[in-house]
């Protein structure tokens, strides 16, 4: 089944707090493959050779467990610890169960157990874990698919230089044709595969969209003591907008103004409601101004980009349009997925598309469709010839060949990219 492929990045992180007494929280959007990690977090220790009674495994949107109260949910996993060693507990979509963080607690604090629970929602916000678990916590935030994981799900195995691949048929495919259609569909593991065609996809997210509306959003809003979000159609405009302006600079304010223009009558609260649903859900993800001259965060106009660019297709009936807007949003999830810290950068009115920060490392990059006509190269080009530091530059490029080194600046394809070899 392609949801248990492997993704070793991420059990690598779960794993890696393994046997203490941090609570490994997985979270993220709805069928990104949470469920799935810890199915292969427990394939992995029982390649170890340990027996089936070291595990409680949990789906806790399985009404008929009967697990409604975190007592329900002490009693149960209590009365199946491992009676000669340690237990590992796996608790799915665990905000279902009412007071669910206090049998978590008292679960770490009595048994000889290491805990894995996933949460697809705002429920379980990071400021709402440092309550709820005391900082006991470690949080494994997942993604959908990244590219490179969507070409393994897909079966494809890949040249030496990754220009083009085998698929389980034996049918070759270049790798322009699979980051076309990952750029269409998206990473979402359910779907990827070179067989699924626009209707399937269309309808698949719209099972996903609704899931995360209705059940993500409006119903923590129907529990929330102070209703913020009350109307699908703004709801759903918002959304739109936000979609249809991956890349461009955004602000509570100019969303309420764009969205006033076109009919919609909202206040700039009710937008800035909506946003922080939208990412608390997972949905969205903001990317911060950072200016490179004051070495300040700028807390003003940041970018919003999709979790997965296959809802933006969705969204805006599969145009192809704004490939390089789109190609930028697949840039910032792989800079994500690969555990780097990234924002905007603006430098003297000009603005340079991400920096990315690790361990020391910076880089600062610029993401565009091409750089055939010499107004490209110069815009992309300009912002980074300005920066006076010595920190690494590049421009990640989808189409076409051209220098590798330009004034310093390294000129990335796509598969330099996305495969790891430069970062």
């Amino acid at each position: 089944m392609s949801e248990l492929l492997a993704r070793p990045i991420y059990l690598q992180r779960a794993l890696s707090f393994r046997d203490t007494d941090l609570v490994k929280v997985v979270t993220g959007l709805r069928r990104c493959g949470k469920s799935s990690l810890l199915a292969l977090v427990r394939e992995s220790l029982q390649a170890e050779g340990l027996p089936d009674s070291s595990f409680v495994t949990l789906n806790l949107e399985d009404i008929g467990l009967g697990i409604n109260t975190g007592n329900d949910l002490y009693d149960y996993c209590k009365a199946h610890l491992n009676p000669s060693g340690r237990t590992y507990i796996f608790l799915d979509e665990i905000q279902r169960i009412e007071g669910w963080h206090d049998a978590v607690n008292a679960m770490r604090v009595a048994f000889d157990c290491d805990l894995y629970v996933t949460g697809s929602n705002a429920f379980l916000l990071s400021s709402e874990l440092s309550t709820y678990l005391s900082g006991r916590y470690v949080e494994v935030r997942m993604l959908p698919l990244s590219f490179e994981e969507y070409v393994n799900f897909c079966g494809v195995k890949l040249n030496a230089r990754r220009t083009a691949g085998v698929t389980l048929s034996g049918e070759i495919v270049t790798c322009d044709d699979l980051m076309s259609r990952y750029l269409t569909y998206g990473g979402m593991p359910a779907i990827a595969n070179l067989d699924v065609t626009q209707g399937m996809h269309e309808a698949y997210m719209a099972g996903l969209y609704d899931a995360v509306v209705v059940r993500d959003i409006f119903d923590r809003e129907r529990h929330a003591s102070k209703r913020l979000i009350s109307s699908r159609e703004t709801f759903d405009r918002l959304t739109r907008f936000l979609a249809d302006n991956v890349g461009n600079q955004c602000s509570a304010n100019s969303i309420a103004n764009a969205l006033e223009s076109r009919g919609a009558r909202v206040s700039r609260d009710t937008v800035a409601s909506y946003l922080t649903a939208l990412t608390d859900a997972y949905v969205f993800y903001p990317c911060e101004r950072y200016d490179i001259h004051g070495k300040a965060l700028l807390r003003t106009l940041p970018k919003y980009f999709l979790a997965d660019v296959g809802i933006r297709s969705y969204l805006e009936g599969y145009r192809p349009s704004d490939v390089g807007r789109v190609f930028e949003n697949a840039v910032f999830h792989e800079l994500l997925y690969r555990g780097w810290s990234v924002h905007v950068g603006k430098l003297y009115g000009k603005e340079v598309d991400f920096v990315a920060v690790r361990d020391g490392r910076v880089v600062y990059l610029q993401v565009t469709d091409e750089l055939f006509a010499e107004e490209t190269r110069k815009r992309e080009l300009d912002p980074l010839r300005s920066i006076r530091d010595n920190h690494e530059k590049a421009v990640i490029v989808r189409q076409g060949t051209y220098e590798r080194d330009v004034d310093g600046i390294r000129i990335l394809t796509p598969s330099e990219f996305f495969f790891g070899e430069y970062m």
